[in-house]
């Protein structure tokens, strides 16, 4: 790959983990505000931070989605038949989504305006709290209706952090690393959700092994508690990075301008609202295939016929396989460019709706396993290059705001109402698959067509600080 024009590259090699990565990072020498990327080791620490808080973070938000398909049905909605519990248990899981854009919009604003480090610290923070307390919640049986109240709560300041956690952590991979490889650095913060999902369904799949009267009692709460430590670890690694220097430049700039009276970051976004409706749009199928899979897909593995620890080990492993999907998806989309690579993950699954689901319901193991890795493989195609497809439609000065307004948005749209909608189709056609593989098509065709209506911002300038 070329250096973009007027361009020098310095290679920067990183080391993630057990995987070698050369990451290129680029200097402009007629861009005044362009700072120079961090060196190797603080490089190093920028992505790997990104990586390990967004895996802690979609540990917590995605445990949930797991525990909402095969545990709180029972646990706080014994009460009702046993379709009514599944959708108030998935209505539960949708309230998290509804909190992310409020997130969005008030973390991405102090992130634009005191940094991007400061608003990931807190965001962290308030997540591992929420996801240990879920852990504690009495049951509907100790306490009533309560329950679900306490739960739908902590589910609410759930989504509240993670909707302001995701924009920090790609905006310090993106700003950190050069043009020539920032939709790679970017990826490894998507990378942290699949990462998260194999954590997440790997400790539920484990002690959904214990007797079912204990699993429903106790073990499915470990999990959630368990999030006491990663909160303790992730801190720890947040504290050690810089700030953006992107950033740093931009508040020099403004600084120098402070006669100026500040946009607010929200107006700068809505007041130009193309940018924010089609990253929303082109992005939300991402998150209906994502949330179809570690929903309704793993509800409807097991009722036809395949074994709750199979489906949950089987979705992990899946997962596994995805986190290295999502870096080849972000490595693709510097090289290609992010309309190319993501058109084709949803034109790919829209096309393969049918036969995944064919392959979830088959009752084989093996056969759903197999489901689960081409479907999460086509999404990470999505989902890969998100981080920088979505951050490059935005300026400097309000790239926290819109980046992570879009992203959540994106989210709510797609993934949010989801597993009630796919959950209530597939109750309405007497268990058929047509309307769900029909609502999946639908998203990935929506998708499809916004993506194409996109700029292609792989070679944009990041150090605009206007929209």
């Amino acid at each position: 790959m070329g250096a973009a024009e007027g361009t020098t590259s310095d290679s920067h090699y990183v080391e993630v983990g057990l995987m070698d990565i050369s990451l290129i990072s680029s200097d402009s020498a007629a861009t005044t505000t362009q700072q120079r990327p961090g060196n190797a080791g603080e490089l190093r620490r920028v992505v790997f931070s990104s990586y390990l808080g967004s895996a802690i973070e979609f540990y917590d938000f995605l445990l949930y989605g797991t525990a909402a398909a095969i545990v709180f049905p029972t646990v706080f909605f014994a009460g009702l038949d046993p379709l009514t519990s599944v959708l108030f248990s998935f209505g539960t899981f949708a309230a998290g989504y509804l909190a992310r854009p409020l997130g969005g919009i008030l973390f991405g604003h102090f992130g634009d305006r005191i940094g991007r480090k400061k608003m990931l610290i807190v965001t962290m923070f308030v997540m591992g709290v929420a996801s240990f307390l879920i852990g504690l919640t009495p049951s509907a049986a100790a306490i009533g209706g309560w329950a679900a109240v306490l739960l739908i709560t902590l589910r609410v300041v759930q989504g509240f952090a993670v909707g302001g956690e995701w924009g920090g952590a790609a905006l310090m991979a993106l700003e950190h690393s050069g043009a020539q490889r920032r939709g790679f650095a970017a990826s490894f913060v998507n990378a942290g959700a699949p990462t998260g999902a194999v954590l997440g369904s790997l400790m539920m799949g484990l002690f959904s092994l214990l007797p079912q009267g204990q699993f429903f009692s106790w073990g499915w709460r470990i999990p959630f508690l368990l999030s006491a430590v990663l909160l303790i670890i992730g801190l720890w690694v947040r504290s050690t990075v810089s700030e953006s220097p992107i950033f740093l430049a931009a508040m020099a700039e403004a600084e120098a301008r402070r006669a100026e009276r500040p946009t607010l970051p929200l107006w700068s976004v809505l007041r130009r609202p193309r940018a924010l409706l089609l990253t929303t749009f082109g992005a939300s199928a991402a998150f209906a295939f994502q949330v179809g899979m570690a929903t309704f897909g793993q509800t409807y593995a097991v009722r036809s016929g395949a074994s709750r620890p199979s489906v949950l080990l089987g979705y992990s492993a899946a997962s596994f396989l995805a986190i290295f999907a999502v870096l080849g998806a972000g490595w693709l989309s510097d090289r290609y460019g992010r309309r190319p690579v993501l058109f084709s993950g949803a034109a790919l699954w829209g096309l393969l709706a049918f036969p995944l689901l064919s392959l979830w319901g088959s009752g084989n193991a093996l056969l759903v396993f197999a489901g689960f890795t081409v479907g999460l493989a086509l999404q990470s195609l999505m989902y890969g290059p998100l981080g920088a497809f979505i951050s490059e439609q935005f300026g400097t000065g309000a790239r926290y705001t819109g980046a992570s307004l879009g992203y959540q948005l994106a989210t709510l749209l797609g993934g949010g109402f989801t597993p009630a909608i796919l959950a209530s189709l597939y109750a309405g056609s007497d268990g058929g698959i047509t309307p769900v593989a029909c609502y999946l098509i639908g998203a990935a065709a929506v998708s499809a067509v916004t993506v194409l209506l996109i700029r292609e911002g792989h070679r944009h300038d990041l150090t605009t600080i206007t929209h």
